[in-house]
This record gives C-alpha cells, sequence and structure tokens, in this order.
C-alpha cells in the first residue's frame, strides 16, 4: 500500500486529469475590480493564468460573476493544489464555503469523485505528519464544511493511531479550549456548520483517553454540554472524571 503522502499525490494528480475536461470560455464579470486583460487571462489557458489572479478569484464574492459556478470550477486544481500544500494566501473556511456556493456536489460525477477523493487523501496525509503543511483544524474545517459532515472525518481520527494523530489532538484541543470557543464551533466562513455537539461530544468520550489536557474536565465543560444538548442524558464510560478537577 502506498504512502499517505503518495496517495495525495495520485489524487490531486486524478483531480487535474478529471477537471481537464474543463474547456476555456469567455468570462465576464466586475470590471471595476477586475480589468480587461485579467478578464482575457481567465479566458485562457489554465496553465497561463497568473497565481496572482487564481487568489483573487478564489476569494470574490460569487456575485462579481456572470458565471461564477463555471469559473470556480474550471480553477479548482489551481486553487485546491496549492491550499492543501499550504501555499495559498487564501483562508480554508473561506474556500470550502465558495466551493459550496460553487455547487460542487452537483457537478459531473468525475469532477465531485475527484475531489471527494482529494478530501480524503488530504485527511489521511494530515494525520500521519505533524506538523502538517496545513493544520488538523483548519484541514478538517474545510472538508467538514464541503461535506457537510464531521463525524466521518472523526472517525477516520479516532481510528488512526499515531503520534502525528494524537499530537494534531493536543493542538486541536489547547486551540478550541481557548477561552472554551469549543461551547459554539462553527466552521466555514460563513459559520454554515455549528460543530460544537458533535466536536466536544467526540473529545469527551471517544478521544479522551489521548489528550492530557485538564480543561477537558472543567465541571462547566460537561454541564455545557447537558444543558446545550438535552437529548443527551450522558456520554457514557469515555466520559470518567468529567466533573472533577485536576
Amino acid at each position: 500500500m502506498s504512502s499517505s503522502p503518495q496517495q495525495l499525490t495520485t489524487a490531486l494528480d486524478a483531480l487535474d486529469r478529471a477537471f481537464a475536461r474543463e474547456a476555456p470560455f469567455p468570462v465576464e464579470g466586475c470590471t471595476f475590480c477586475y480589468p480587461e486583460e485579467d478578464l482575457a487571462e481567465l479566458s485562457g489557458p489554465l496553465h497561463l493564468i497568473s497565481d496572482d489572479v487564481v487568489t483573487s478569484v478564489a476569494m470574490e464574492v460569487p456575485s462579481h460573476w456572470d458565471d461564477f459556478p463555471r469559473l470556480y470550477r474550471r480553477l479548482t486544481p489551481r486553487i485546491i493544489r496549492p491550499v492543501v500544500a499550504g501555499r495559498f494566501d487564501v483562508d480554508e473556511n473561506l474556500i470550502a464555503s465558495r466551493l459550496l456556493q460553487a455547487g460542487w456536489t452537483t457537478w459531473d460525477e468525475p469532477l465531485a469523485d475527484a475531489l471527494r477523493d482529494v478530501w480524503s487523501a488530504w485527511w489521511t496525509a494530515t494525520l500521519h505528519t505533524h506538523p502538517s503543511p496545513v493544520p488538523a483544524r483548519e484541514t478538517l474545517s474545510l472538508i467538514t464544511v464541503a461535506t457537510n459532515s464531521l463525524r466521518p472525518w472523526l472517525d477516520r481520527w479516532a481510528a488512526t493511531r499515531t503520534p502525528a494523530a494524537d499530537a494534531h489532538l493536543a493542538d486541536l484541543v489547547d486551540d478550541v479550549m481557548f477561552e472554551f470557543e469549543i461551547t459554539d464551533l462553527r466552521m466555514g466562513f460563513y459559520n454554515e456548520y455549528h460543530a460544537t455537539e458533535e466536536l466536544l461530544g467526540w473529545l469527551l468520550t471517544e478521544a479522551r483517553g489521548r489528550i492530557d489536557d485538564a480543561r477537558l474536565n472543567d465541571p462547566g465543560l460537561l454541564a455545557h454540554y447537558l444543558a446545550a444538548f438535552p437529548g443527551r442524558s450522558g456520554l457514557g464510560p469515555g466520559a470518567r472524571g468529567l466533573g472533577t478537577t485536576s
């Protein structure tokens, strides 16, 4: 079996091949923000579009373009490859939100499947590499918002028992426990995904034995969880020690 970095490289190469069918088309948009030379560049061969123009389009609001979904779809390989490498100067949450606005899950099956393969390979590579090019929290946020699903990625994390995965877990907890952000944690540039219930429940149970962070024993944290999600009568044996201080 190939290593996780090799799997990610394979997925990215497959993404390039899948999207190569996206032919150039005349791009029309806001001429106040984008001069004619930029529009002409966007209408030409993909490899000749400058990195600066790709970056600008990646963060731009959809209303700036006559056909935003088609434009974003065509630029997807030029956006995703540097994002995954941690070399793209656009917030990962914004990329996730723009992909949703572009309707990526409705694209032709080979295109959508190629992106799904990248999400899977990227997450696996992240869990096996610490530090990773993109912090685990940012990767998790992008793929969660893009797929409208957090639990499968947490399950993958729970099943990955590597020093790198544990180090990412410690980083995540340290991040989301600052000022107890975990009690109202939202993902996506427009806060599309409310992650608190799934992530907090997971941290307090399945992941608890892998984390040495006394803040997770804060009595107020469990109280908040049970008050915010009254359908949860308890957290099971994995929550032993909660409600006590250390």
